[in-house]
Order: structure tokens, then sequence, then C-alpha cells
């Protein structure tokens, strides 16, 4: 990296409401603390993107490259109905791309999982059980 540019750092916001899973060529892969709903988050380590037209071309490339990888191991992980796929920001400016996995019985189906339940903290058996399965699949697999 040049010396004029700063170095990546998660925002604040991100780094409390996640679980750090680990990093792909592009992006830090990171589990929401909200037991109600298996919900990622890719946030690709640039600094200062805030929309997906800020990444260069081949940057995009390989954040839907990403997305997919790890869209399909959380489906195939969790078995769920759904998939919800999005980059919104409203709240927290950095770029991140949320994939959730929607089942027809969770708390908030079908509306968006946004403030429908207040977050339930993950068992930390379970969450490290899913967390090495979506390990496997995303880095091994």
């Amino acid at each position: 990296m040049p010396p004029d540019v700063p170095a990546w750092s998660l925002h604040s916001r991100l780094k409390e409401d996640t679980i750090d899973i680990g990093d792909l060529p592009l992006c830090r892969v990171l589990v929401i603390k909200d037991a109600h709903y298996p919900w990622l988050l890719l946030v690709p380590r640039r600094h200062e993107a805030s929309e997906i037209i800020d990444l260069d071309e081949v940057e995009q490339g390989q954040l839907m490259t990403e997305i997919s990888r790890v869209a399909r191991a959380l489906k195939e992980v969790t078995r769920c109905d759904k998939l919800n796929i999005a980059a919104l920001g409203n709240l927290v400016p950095q770029l991140h791309v949320h994939v959730i996995a929607r089942r027809a019985s969770d708390a908030a189906w079908p509306r968006p999982v946004w403030g429908v339940m207040p977050p339930l903290a993950h068992d930390a058996e379970e969450v490290q059980n899913f967390i090495s399965a979506l390990r496997r699949k995303i880095w091994l697999g």
C-alpha cells in the first residue's frame, strides 16, 4: 500500500455488533451478534469505500465472487428458505454487504429483519459450531 493511503480498519459499530470469522481476498467475513437469524457481513478491506461503485471493476467482480461463495456456504449450512443479500449502509457508512439466511418461521418473515426483534445473544457453543461449519465451507470446500 502506498504510504499516503491510510490503513483500513473496521467501523466501530461493526466491530461491536459482530464476531470476526476471517478474511477472504477482498472482504472480512463477520457474524452478526443476533441468534434470531444466521446473518453474515462481508466488509471489503478498502479505505473509505462506502458504495460498491467505490471499488474498481476488478474489486467489484471479486466482491460478487465472495458474496456468492459465502451465500452458498450459508445456504448449505442453514438449509434456509431464502437468502437476503443487501448493501445498505444507512447507519454505518463503511461498505458492507449483509447475507442473511431466512426461514418462513423466523421472527421477521416476510419483512426485513431490521428492528423487528431486539438482538438475541448467541449460545457460545452453537455459534462456534456455526462458525466452524462456515469456515470449512468457505475456505476449504
